[in-house]
C-alpha cells in the first residue's frame, strides 16, 4: 500500500467533529454508480447522484476525509491557481471555460449550502479572502485579477493600504484584492459532515475498503476489495492525490506535491483583535505563498510549500514560519509556538485544474485538483454527476481525455516555478525599494 503523510498528528484530527459509524464492504452489492474515494469530490458526487434518484455505493480505503480533504489548511477560496480567467478561456474554449468558471467561483457558496442543508458543524466562516500586495507594483496585477473576477459576477475588488491594514492588522501591504465570497472551515469536520450527508441521502458508504481492481464483465463493472465486490453500471474514480491502486496508471496522471501546514498556540483575544481582525483567509501575495487563517480556538493555521531546507529541517521550518508571521504581524507574542505541524499531499498536474479521464465504457476518473480542494472538490460533485447521467462530453464543464501520465518534467517543474516566483518577488521588492520578508 502507498505510504502517505501521518494523519493523526494534524490539528484537525484532534479537533474535528466525530465521524459517522461505517464499516468495510462485505459480500456483493449491486448499484447504479460506484464512486471510489471518500474525499470532497467523491462524497459530493454521491450526494448529487442520490439527489437525482440514482443508487450509489461509495468506497473509501481508509476513513472519510483521510486524504487531502481532511488535512488541508481549511481555506475555501473559489478561484483558480495560476491560470487567469482569460488563460482558461484560451485553454478550454470560451463556452466550456464559462461553465467551469461559473462552477468554481460558486464553490464557496456551494460549500455553504451543504453546510446549511446538512447542519454540518465545521467552524464555517465566510468572511472573505484577501491577497495582499507587498510591493506597490503588484497592485496592477491584483487590480486586473479583481476586475476579471468581478466581470463574471464575483464580489471582487481592490482595497488601498489603509483598508488592507484595517482588514489584516498588518501595515506591510500597499493594498490588496478582496474576494468577499471566500471562506474557511475545519476541513475534516466538513468531510465527516459530508459523510453523514451521504448516508442521510441513502447512499451506501463503506470505509476501510481499499479497491484492489476494477474489471469489466459483460455490461457491468465489478469493483473488488479484499472483503467484497460492488457490481455497478458506472464507476467514478475520485481518489486524487491519495490514489492507492484500483486502476493501473491512475496514480501516474499527476505528481505529488507536498505542502507544509502548522497551527500556533491559541492567541489571546486582545491579540486576535489586532491580527487578522476580519477573520478571513489571508494570502501574503508572494508567488512563494504564505497563507493563513484562524481556527475556532484562535490558533493561526498557516501553510507553505516546502523548498530547500524548508520542510526538511523541522526546527528551521518552524522558525521560518514564525519569523514570516511575526514580520507581517509583530503583535503576535514572542512566546507563541507552533503546537501542530503536519504535511499533506497535492495531486499536481500541468494545467492546475481537475482532469477527467475516460477509463472505459461507463468508467471515469478525476484527478489533479492541484491545491484548491475545498471549493473544487465541492463543485466537482455536480460535474461528475452530470457525466454519470449521460451529459455529452462537449457539454461538461471539463473535457474528458484519454488516460495518460503526467509529463516527466512535472517531477521538478513545480519546485522550479516556486523558485522563479521567489526571484520575481524579490526583484519587485528591490525595484520598489521595500523590505523583503525574512528567509525570502
Amino acid at each position: 500500500m502507498t505510504k502517505f503523510s501521518p494523519f493523526d498528528t494534524t490539528l484537525w484530527h484532534a479537533t474535528a467533529a466525530p465521524a459517522p459509524e461505517t464499516c468495510p464492504l462485505e459480500g456483493t452489492v449491486r448499484t447504479d454508480v460506484c464512486v471510489v474515494g471518500g474525499g470532497y469530490t467523491g462524497m459530493t458526487t454521491a450526494i448529487e447522484l442520490r439527489r437525482r434518484g440514482h443508487e450509489v455505493v461509495l468506497l473509501e480505503a481508509q476513513e472519510a476525509g483521510f486524504g487531502g480533504s481532511g488535512r488541508n489548511a481549511g481555506h475555501c477560496t473559489p478561484t483558480f491557481s495560476y491560470y487567469s480567467l482569460d488563460e482558461l478561456r484560451r485553454l478550454l474554449g470560451a463556452e466550456r471555460a464559462g461553465r467551469l468558471i461559473a462552477r468554481q467561483t460558486a464553490g464557496a457558496d456551494m460549500a455553504a449550502a451543504f453546510i446549511r442543508d446538512y447542519q454540518i458543524p465545521c467552524e464555517w466562516k465566510q468572511n472573505g479572502y484577501f491577497q495582499g500586495a507587498l510591493t506597490p507594483s503588484r497592485m496592477d496585477r491584483l487590480r486586473k485579477k479583481a476586475e476579471s473576477y468581478a466581470a463574471v459576477g464575483c464580489p471582487s475588488g481592490v482595497v488601498d493600504a489603509a483598508e488592507a491594514a484595517r482588514l489584516t492588522g498588518s501595515t506591510r501591504f500597499h493594498g490588496g484584492w478582496l474576494l468577499t465570497s471566500g471562506g474557511h472551515l475545519n476541513p475534516l469536520s466538513y468531510a465527516r459532515g459530508l459523510a453523514r450527508a451521504v448516508l442521510q441521502e441513502g447512499a451506501q458508504l463503506f470505509t476501510r475498503s481499499r479497491v484492489a481492481r476494477v474489471e469489466r464483465q459483460g455490461d457491468r463493472w465489478h469493483v473488488r476489495t479484499d472483503g467484497g465486490t460492488v457490481v455497478a453500471d458506472k464507476v467514478i474514480m475520485a481518489t486524487g492525490a491519495y490514489t492507492d491502486g484500483g486502476w493501473k496508471g491512475l496514480d501516474k496522471t499527476f505528481r505529488i506535491k507536498k505542502v507544509i501546514l502548522a497551527a500556533t498556540s491559541p492567541l489571546p483575544e486582545e491579540v486576535r483583535a489586532q491580527v487578522l481582525p476580519f477573520d478571513g483567509t489571508m494570502h501574503d501575495g508572494r508567488g512563494d505563498i504564505f497563507v493563513y487563517k484562524y481556527n475556532r480556538e484562535g490558533r493561526i493555521v498557516a501553510s507553505m510549500f516546502p523548498m530547500g531546507r524548508r520542510g526538511r529541517d523541522l526546527g528551521y521550518t518552524r522558525q521560518m514560519l514564525m519569523d514570516r508571521l511575526r514580520w507581517l504581524h509583530p503583535q503576535v507574542p514572542e512566546q507563541t509556538q507552533w503546537d501542530y505541524y503536519w504535511m499533506g499531499e497535492l495531486d499536481m498536474q500541468r494545467h492546475t485544474i481537475p482532469r477527467l479521464y475516460a477509463l472505459g465504457p461507463g468508467a471515469l476518473a478525476c484527478t489533479g485538483l492541484s491545491g484548491r480542494g475545498v471549493p473544487t472538490g465541492t463543485m466537482l460533485g455536480g460535474v461528475l454527476a452530470d457525466w454519470a447521467e449521460g451529459t455529452p462530453d462537449a457539454d461538461l464543464a471539463l473535457p474528458v481525455e484519454r488516460l495518460k501520465s503526467a509529463p516527466p518534467y512535472m517531477s521538478f517543474a513545480p519546485a522550479m516555478m516556486l523558485r522563479w516566483y521567489g526571484i520575481q518577488d524579490n526583484f519587485a521588492a528591490w525595484r520598489d525599494g521595500v523590505d523583503l520578508p525574512p528567509h525570502a
